[in-house]
């Protein structure tokens, strides 16, 4: 496994399978994280250079700590020469007001801040290269809000015709003969500031290879009434489903800063490694505080 702070003494960096996600997420402060083999970023809470070539972002909602940062992100964008505006993929009744407030920037500026928006609303699909697609699904949070289910579809072989040799599967499939079926095979779902019936309104999320999940609250220090009045995920209720999850690999991120990193690292391993074993992926640093003091 990557030594999550051997690239940068800041950027968290974590394997998750065939994945690495990389940045920095702290609940209320800033949550953006890339996942290179994907192709994509996942919230722009925090402007991070070696994010700005990636041409497709994906919003989940519009508060400041997942956002905030576009303006500053789509600048350096520009100082990087990059040819076109970036896809940016988000709820769909934000796009509006959302451009609005970067064509504001942009008059400020004195340079165009314009992306490429793609109005998502849960069940809409993207195709994002030749293998591998997203689809939106509903989050539960005060504001528009969305997950993110990237995946792609391969061709299986009908059961019936599995004993044929090569040669007559090739001959009935130039006759246009219908030989295969289409699957889709979920790769990675990203939910982040939602209840955590999100698990039972979009059940195919557990079925990911790799789940990034919030987990913002861990402890007494808020209780279970209170994480779920502002609409996030706390431990309590996480370890009590987990048997649900059926992913390869469970990241954890947006943990609220009232949690030092030991301390997230030290509740989750005395509470969710004996459930998940090496399933469980922190997503926080191993040493020292949280990137920015």
């Amino acid at each position: 496994m990557h030594d999550p702070e051997r690239k940068s003494r800041w950027l968290i960096e974590v394997e998750a399978g065939p994945y690495r996600v990389r940045g920095v997420s702290l609940g209320g402060v800033y949550t953006s994280l890339h996942v290179p083999e994907l192709g994509v970023v996942l919230d722009a809470g925090i402007p991070v250079r070696a994010f700005a070539a990636t041409d497709h972002l994906f919003l989940s909602h519009a508060h400041g700590d997942h956002v905030g940062a576009l303006p500053a992100l789509l600048g350096i964008r520009g100082l990087l020469h990059a040819k076109r505006p970036p896809r940016v993929y988000l709820p769909a009744p934000i796009v509006s007001t959302l451009e609005d407030a970067l064509a504001s920037l942009s008059a400020l500026q004195r340079y165009d801040l314009s992306i490429d928006p793609v109005p998502m609303s849960p069940g809409d699909e993207a195709q994002l290269r030749q293998d591998l697609y997203v689809r939106a699904f509903r989050t539960h949070h005060p504001v528009p809000s969305l997950g993110y289910l990237f995946f792609d579809r391969v061709q299986k072989l009908r059961a019936e015709h599995r004993g044929l040799p090569g040669a007559e599967i090739a001959r009935r499939k130039a006759a246009g003969e219908p030989l295969f079926d289409v699957q889709e095979r979920p790769l990675l779902a990203y939910a982040t500031d939602t209840l955590l019936r999100v698990v039972e309104t979009a059940p195919e999320i557990t079925r990911a290879k790799v789940l990034i999940l919030e987990c913002t609250f861990l402890d007494e220090r808020k209780s279970l009434e209170a994480s779920r009045a502002g609409c996030h995920v706390h431990l309590d209720e996480l370890v009590a489903v987990v048997e649900r999850l059926e992913n390869e690999h469970v990241v954890l991120m947006h943990f609220s800063q009232i949690y030092s990193p030991r301390e997230v690292h030290q509740i989750l391993e005395a509470r969710l490694r004996p459930l998940l074993g090496e399933r469980l992926v922190v997503f926080a640093p191993t040493k020292g505080g949280w990137p920015g003091g």
